[in-house]
């Protein structure tokens, strides 16, 4: 298996289960092992007035260790957590896509699969498995690209509120709210067009560090026996305001991201997940 799709494991698999993290994780299984299928549209980039579509049937592993930690949370290694703060350093990522894909791209090098790593501080707001959860989430991560031997890509920021519930016939969701801030050198990824890449139709720009974009997302899932989980996810962007609103790359103010799948749990601890 490719590196990208060992990461892709795990960046899948967090996206997708986010919505467990409504659950006591008292009731979950310390460890478990299974396989899902996913089906995503997702806007090639903030701005983009295009979407792209990927399939992926893949092997998973959660582990809800005191310290390693892999599941809807976060993917990677949990330094601090107190009664209020959580202090960990982890994956996320996205799909990428290939220049010919994209038109307003077209001749220019594609955007790749992209992988941030680095530190999260989460703040735990409240704690009420049965009155929901609301949290803040303040990441800070190097941004590399997988498709260009792990080329480093910037930094990005993206401080989010979220909030965790259960609701009625086994369904968990969460909502969240986010802004996206990334560096000069990652909005350039996205946004840069340079003197070799200009064209009547997409003049020079040079792009600035500071807002990429807004979020809302929900993700949501239901057991459906003991071993099969339904889950799906939605998110929308908006580049309005954003720092390079104004990049001849920005087609269209307002894209989303929408996805669904099913996972199996072909094995599971019996010992339960650590607080």
């Amino acid at each position: 298996m490719k590196l990208s799709s060992i990461l892709l494991v795990g960046l899948v698999s967090s996206t997708a289960f986010q919505a467990v993290n409504a659950q006591d994780k008292s009731e979950l299984p310390l460890w478990e092992i299974g396989g899902f299928a996913l089906g995503v549209s997702q806007q090639a980039y903030p701005g983009s007035s295009q979407q792209i579509q990927r399939a992926l049937a893949l092997p998973y592993v959660i582990y809800r260790g005191q310290f390693l930690r892999s599941d809807g949370n976060n993917v990677g290694l949990r330094a601090i957590n107190t009664d209020k703060f959580e202090l960990d350093v982890g994956f996320a990522g996205s799909f990428g896509s290939g220049g010919n894909e994209i038109t307003a791209r077209s001749g220019m090098p594609q955007l790749g699969t992209l992988v941030e790593f680095g530190p999260r501080l989460k703040w735990k707001l409240s704690e009420s498995p049965g009155q929901g959860r609301w949290s803040v989430e303040l990441p800070l991560r190097g941004v590399f690209d997988l498709s260009n031997s792990a080329a480093y890509r910037g930094l990005a920021a993206e401080p989010r509120l979220v909030f965790a519930n259960r609701l009625p016939f086994g369904w968990d969701y969460s909502v969240s709210a986010s802004a996206l801030l990334g560096s000069q050198k990652l909005t350039d990824t996205y946004y840069g067009v340079n003197a070799a890449q200009a064209l009547p139709t997409r003049p020079q720009f040079n792009a600035k560090s500071g807002l990429i974009a807004t979020r809302l997302g929900l993700a949501a899932s239901k057991q459906l026996y003991n071993d099969w989980r339904f889950f799906t996810f939605a998110r929308l962007d908006s580049v309005a305001g954003a720092a390079n609103e104004s990049s001849p790359l920005v087609r269209q103010k307002n894209g989303f991201s929408i996805g669904a799948g099913i996972s199996y749990t072909w094995l599971r601890s019996s010992e339960k997940a650590m607080p």
